[in-house]
């Protein structure tokens, strides 16, 4: 069977916020939590990551996943 995903789109846009509050640099990930810089350009472009990394980022950030993606349909 073949699903059609139609436009949905992954927003990283509650990470951008999350790391601003919590007064993280993306500087700190890269080099005190190891962090590559490809996953953060990916997350800048909206683009998948695994799903250990997202749990990386609950524990680095002490957050919860809704504080570093949504996910949006659009029509």
């Amino acid at each position: 069977m073949i699903f059609s995903r139609g436009d949905i789109v992954i927003s990283y846009e509650p990470f951008w916020i999350t790391l601003k509050n919590k007064g993280i640099s993306t500087y700190v990930l890269r080099e005190k939590f190891n962090i590559s810089s490809e996953t953060l350009h990916r997350m800048k472009n909206n683009k998948a990551i695994t799903t250990t990394k997202l749990d990386d980022f609950c524990y680095i950030l002490n957050c919860e996943v809704e504080d570093i993606i949504k996910h949006i349909k659009e029509n």
